[in-house]
């Protein structure tokens, strides 16, 4: 017996015994033959990802930098240039509270397009940050403070 492209039995009709499968007996409608010549040659197609990578746009980023670099520049000038003037230590410690905000600043828009602290677990993902990581961050950002605030108080 031969099925047609409409053969609506199922496998449940053919009984537990049956030695035929559904999918052998069903013929494809005439449909013209075509000849798969294969894979086009060229460069291989590399997978990317569907969703955009998320990214620190220019108007996230710039005034960071500006800022950065302002504080910075206020920082180290009175530093090198001015090594007996009463306002060099006022200056420079607002050129360190300036870098300071741009620092903060720029994790905070880190952070809210996605990026980690490397060593710390990604935000949302459930997992403990490792304590010997947090505390080699806390060391390194109070000994940098600690060295910039002793600088600016020798200016006095």
């Amino acid at each position: 017996m031969e099925a047609s492209p409409r053969d609506n039995s199922s496998s449940a009709d053919a009984g537990p015994h049956s030695n035929r499968e559904p999918s052998a007996e069903r013929e494809l409608p005439d449909e013209p033959s075509v000849v798969d010549p294969g894979p086009e040659p060229g460069p291989p197609v590399e997978p990317h990802e569907l969703r955009p990578q998320r990214k620190l746009r220019l108007w996230q980023l710039a005034p960071i930098v500006v800022l950065g670099a302002l504080g910075s520049l206020m920082f180290a000038f009175p530093l090198a240039f001015e090594p007996g003037g009463s306002s060099g230590a006022v200056v420079s410690m607002l050129g360190l509270l300036l870098c300071g905000c741009a620092a903060g600043w720029g994790v905070m828009a880190a952070r809210r397009v996605g990026h980690t602290w490397p060593g710390l677990p990604a935000r949302g993902s459930g997992g403990r940050p490792d304590w010997r990581v947090v505390l080699m961050y806390t060391v390194v950002v109070c000994t940098v403070v600690v060295l910039a605030v002793w600088r600016v108080a020798r200016l006095r």
